[in-house]
């Protein structure tokens, strides 16, 4: 039934909006909480070889400084970024802008990619792997080692180069969200 000079609604008069989250766990996972709440910044790995390209949203990242430096992170076992880089040996980190929130969806897996992730954004060979031309800073990194924790795969990695861009305001992830990070003076 549509009434005179009024549209009928987009979507079925049944339907009904509640406050409460539809898809939330009755019995929520007290660690998951807890790791919502710690937050990070968000990285892009990326890794090449014969095979293709492969790349994934990461923000369980620590970065240890040493000669050399590693830079550690969680990823997950079973994504083509842990096989890529396994067989590669090396991979790309970018840091994330807030600009790039939509590519970083569509390398979680989370979000459409038509043609593939790789074809939202310009990306040129490095003998790292792919790294993303609009981002500010980066590193090249070696693979060292790889050990299983919990549900992740816990990478070890060497950092062979760093490129630092300008001080752009970082997309962090936190509690199933993004948010910028505060604006920092270049240093």
């Amino acid at each position: 039934m549509v009434r005179t000079g009024q549209p009928a609604p987009p979507y079925p008069r049944w339907v009904t909006i509640h406050t409460e989250h539809p898809f939330l766990d009755p019995d929520p996972d007290p660690v998951r909480r807890f790791r919502a709440r710690l937050g990070g910044a968000v990285t892009l790995w990326t890794a090449a070889d014969d095979r293709g390209r492969a790349g994934l949203t990461v923000t369980s990242v620590m970065l240890a400084a040493g000669e050399p430096a590693r830079l550690l992170a969680l990823l997950d076992p079973d994504s083509d970024l842990a096989e890529t880089l396994g067989r590669s040996g090396r991979a790309v980190v970018s840091l994330l802008a807030w600009e790039h929130r939509g590519m970083a969806d569509a390398f979680a897996g989370v979000a459409p990619a038509p043609g593939g992730a790789f074809r939202m954004a310009g990306f040129e060979d490095t003998e790292w792997g792919p790294r993303l031309l609009t981002d500010g800073s980066w590193a090249g990194v070696a693979l060292e080692s790889t050990a299983e924790v919990g549900w992740s795969s816990l990478v070890t990695c060497v950092v062979e180069q760093v490129v630092i861009g300008a001080d752009e305001a970082a997309l962090v992830h936190r509690r199933g969200r993004y948010a910028r990070a505060e604006q920092r003076a270049d240093r």
